[in-house]
């Protein structure tokens, strides 16, 4: 009995293992708005969805590092669904405060703008399976906004 039991265990891990899971990339991350405490950025995500139904999300929950160390993070609760057999933009807004920047003069100084990594967790619930995270990272950099952009 118990190596049935072991067969079918291995079997719908196989299974589930083998099931098409929604993929996702960063396609951008621009500079959104200038205010007096912060900078905003919007990072473009594309994610595709391989089912033919639409999937709920449940949240993204986002790190944006630069230097090694978390400068900006954060979750966005019920962004919306995953069209059925489509790819879907999602914009996460990112902001960053002045305080963490001028920590970053170094980086900045050189030429004025941030080496960055973003890590992003795209939590979905998928039927039968259940919720899952799909983690995911991009690496670049942002230009930080001149006088030109403010005004």
């Amino acid at each position: 009995m118990s190596q049935l039991l072991d067969k079918a265990k291995n079997f719908v891990a196989e299974t589930v293992a083998d099931i098409p899971k929604p993929e996702a990339t960063v396609t951008d991350v621009d500079l959104k708005d200038v205010t007096h405490e912060n900078i905003e950025y919007v990072a473009k995500v594309s994610v595709s969805n391989p089912y033919i139904t639409p999937i709920p999300i449940g949240e993204i929950s986002y790190t944006l590092k630069s230097a090694g160390r978390a400068i900006a993070s954060g979750t966005i609760p019920d962004p919306g669904s995953l069209k059925a057999n489509d790819t879907t933009m999602l914009e996460v807004p990112v902001k960053v405060p002045y305080s963490i920047l001028i920590s970053l003069a170094r980086d900045i100084g050189a030429d004025w703008d941030i080496d960055y990594e973003l890590e992003l967790g795209l939590t979905i619930d998928l039927p039968v399976i259940g919720d899952i995270t799909i983690p995911f990272s991009h690496k670049g950099e942002m230009k930080l906004p001149t006088l030109k952009d403010i005004f």
